[in-house]
């Protein structure tokens, strides 16, 4: 295989896909996404590992067929949510180890990141799925909320963290910003609960008895980020997103 040539496919989701680039992996995004989203997520990639977080190292971004990507150390092992599946009995020592890896995430700053409540705010504007009174309502709640100076993921579930329980790595950095971490823990429960609604409830709990925050502090942000996910293309989460929203 040539360097500069991706071999077998290894993932797809639904803005990349990865691919064997010799020893390591390359993440090719959607033909059509501009080389901003490579470049900014390998940002994040060397900000996070020199902050000592598990993800894996970014080498280079670089443009193949006409789709830009990231070249960065390829994890082996299976998803957490993978590993849960085959062993749900081990499911309590893969949330644990999954919180802990979001509050040593969170324990990080990201002052030069963009802002999490700016990125909700404006997924809020553009749902067609809001009245003109929810969406006042929302925004006015969202203004209220305290901004935060500290890494947030943005998509931090169990398909993103891959390996066994004593080396997991953290992948898929698109959405990272500057925030408040207990709107990032919402964010992980609202981005489980249509597939797993008891881990999605139990990690929530297993992140308060870990990291610094309550239940309260967390899902007092579940009406703005379960409105601002609406703006995200989730026909089959429509009616459960709407409901976390409320009156």
């Amino acid at each position: 295989m040539s360097n500069s040539s991706p071999g077998r496919l290894l993932g797809s989701g639904k803005d990349a896909d990865v691919f064997e680039f010799g020893e390591k992996v390359v993440k090719l995004y959607k033909t059509g996404t501009s080389k901003h989203a490579p470049f900014r997520e390998a940002a994040t990639l060397a900000l996070a590992e020199s902050q000592g977080l598990p993800v894996p190292a970014a080498s280079g971004v670089r443009q193949i067929d006409g789709r830009w990507g990231i070249v960065m150390a390829r994890i082996d092992g299976p998803s957490f949510a993978d590993s849960i599946a085959r062993q749900p009995a081990e499911a309590v020592a893969f949330l644990a180890k999954m919180a802990a890896v979001h509050a040593r995430i969170h324990g990080s700053r990201a002052v030069y990141l963009g802002s999490l409540k700016a990125r909700l705010g404006a997924n809020i504007h553009l749902t067609p799925m809001l009245t003109d009174r929810q969406r006042s309502t929302l925004l006015k709640k969202l203004a209220s909320l305290p901004d935060g100076d500290c890494l947030c993921h943005g998509d931090f579930h169990p398909w993103n963290i891959l390996g066994p329980l004593s080396q997991p790595a953290v992948v898929d950095w698109t959405s990272a910003s500057r925030g408040e971490p207990a709107a990032d823990v919402c964010r992980s429960y609202v981005l489980m609960k249509p597939s797993m609604p008891d881990l999605a409830t139990a990690y929530v709990e297993t992140y308060v008895r870990i990291g610094d925050s309550t239940l309260e502090r967390i899902f007092i942000w579940l009406p703005v980020v379960a409105a601002a996910r609406l703006a995200e293309n989730v026909p089959d989460e429509v009616d459960g997103l709407m409901a976390m929203i409320g009156g």
